[in-house]
């Protein structure tokens, strides 16, 4: 009796076993011939680009992007953001910021991060007052600024450090602010690419170029070379005036230093400024830089965010552009194509990007970084550092990062997206024009 059970149970099993097969056999089976003989566009979408017409949308679902859905798709991702610690801002009342975070680093057993900070017995008086600036009234959050760096073994809880990298003598460049910091590793040196501010933000809008310093540890001590390292284009170029955010990463045993420019400036348009991304390139973290014949080689972005990723580098492109908020990708480091288009992402981002410096040819991506918030508790002079956390790695699939819909209050919408004063005349004055009044 015990025999003949254990076959008719084993007997089952294969049995099952033998019909689920068929079974999935038959589904493919018929998800192919649907594919192939159906005029219409399949339930089941193929793998791969289907041998017929198809619009427009559908070619590019298959050939923009690395996936055909987002949650397959591994730059692609959502973010969550949380409060650091241990950071006082003197209760937001706007004389204490810090922004414009650097990539973290993993250096002595912690994390390192450094960053544009102003402490001033006084708030900001506006770009648009920066004639009432003096050498201890700020005219914009950025200005009469610092380069301070913290420390944290576990990325929520930091500890500052003190300042990194202090604005030098007049007249060297930097010496009304060093601003917007980012870091790289290069042969056993740490260098800071930052921007350099000879007069306050707003006499002539943000003109700068860029600095460097160096050091034989991420705790300094730091030395200012006092030179510029990347300098502003000739008049008439798209970079002229603006060389903000530099980016450093190493790719074929040279540092690709990415940055942003500010142009296309017309008072009759608003916002009046267009705001694109180029590159230099260098054998030497001291120069001298090539600027890329191809630039600007990012149409679209506020800052510079990118991290090595497959042969390739990746770009957090946000806010400001046609392609602003999409995730991009070049795998020649110069020719970026739109990856994903996602919701929320970090403003000023610095990433933790473990292959930085490393000339990776397999980049694996980045979980989490430091960012922040302007207009912090409403207050457009106060900007706070926060975490953010997301899925944009080879090594890491987080179902809840793949998600593609936010659902906000209705409070978000009534109250951060309400019609101003100015609107709600505009639409009176229509009706009334309308009624023949």
């Amino acid at each position: 009796m015990y025999k003949i059970l254990v076959a008719l149970v084993f007997g089952g099993i294969i049995l099952s076993s033998c019909q689920n097969n068929q079974e999935k056999a038959l589904e493919t089976k018929s998800e192919t011939k649907q594919t192939e003989t159906s005029e219409e566009f399949p339930f089941f979408i193929p793998s791969e680009k289907p041998d017929r017409e198809l619009s427009a949308a559908v070619k590019r679902n298959y050939e923009a992007y690395s996936a055909i859905r987002p949650e397959q798709n591994e730059l692609y991702s959502q973010f969550k953001y949380t409060k650091l610690k241990g950071f006082d801002y003197n209760d937001g009342d706007g004389t204490i910021t810090r922004r414009d975070p650097s990539k973290v680093i993993f250096e002595n057993g912690k994390y390192y991060v450094w960053y544009t900070g102003r402490k001033s017995p006084v708030r900001p008086v506006g770009m648009s007052r920066a004639k009432q600036a003096t050498n201890v009234i700020p005219s914009a959050d950025w200005d009469l600024a610092d380069i301070w760096y913290a420390t944290s073994e576990d990325g929520f809880t930091w500890k500052e450090e003190g300042i990194a990298v202090p604005r030098p003598p007049k007249p060297q460049p930097g010496w009304r602010s060093v601003t917007t910091t980012d870091i790289l590793k290069f042969k056993g040196k740490y260098y800071l690419y930052f921007q350099a501010f000879m007069e306050a933000s707003g006499l002539r809008g943000d003109f700068c170029p860029v600095s460097v310093a160096y050091a034989d540890s991420p705790d300094g001590p730091w030395t200012h070379t006092g030179k510029v390292v990347l300098p502003n284009g000739p008049e008439g170029s798209w970079d002229q005036y603006s060389i903000h955010d530099p980016y450093p990463l190493v790719h074929d045993g040279k540092i690709y230093l990415y940055y942003k420019g500010d142009f296309d400036k017309r008072p009759e348009l608003k916002p009046s400024k267009i705001r694109m991304q180029g590159l230099a390139i260098a054998e030497d973290p001291l120069g001298p830089f090539e600027k890329h014949p191809l630039n600007p080689v990012i149409n679209s972005g506020h800052e510079t965010t990118l991290f090595p990723f497959r042969e390739g580098v990746a770009a957090i492109v946000q806010r400001d552009g046609q392609e602003h908020n999409t995730i991009q990708y070049a795998k020649d480091w110069v020719n970026f194509e739109i990856t994903s288009i996602s919701e929320l992402l970090p403003l000023a981002a610095g990433p933790y990007v473990p292959d930085a410096f490393t000339d990776t040819k397999d980049g694996r991506g980045i979980t989490w970084g430091i960012s922040h918030f302007i207009n912090a508790d409403g207050n457009w002079n106060h900007t706070v550092l926060t975490r953010f956390d997301c899925d944009l790695s080879l090594d890491v699939h987080d179902d809840v990062m793949k998600k593609h819909y936010y659902a906000y209050p209705q409070d978000f919408y009534y109250k951060n997206h309400g019609l101003n004063s100015k609107q709600k005349q505009r639409i009176k004055e229509a009706n009334k024009a309308l009624q023949g009044e």
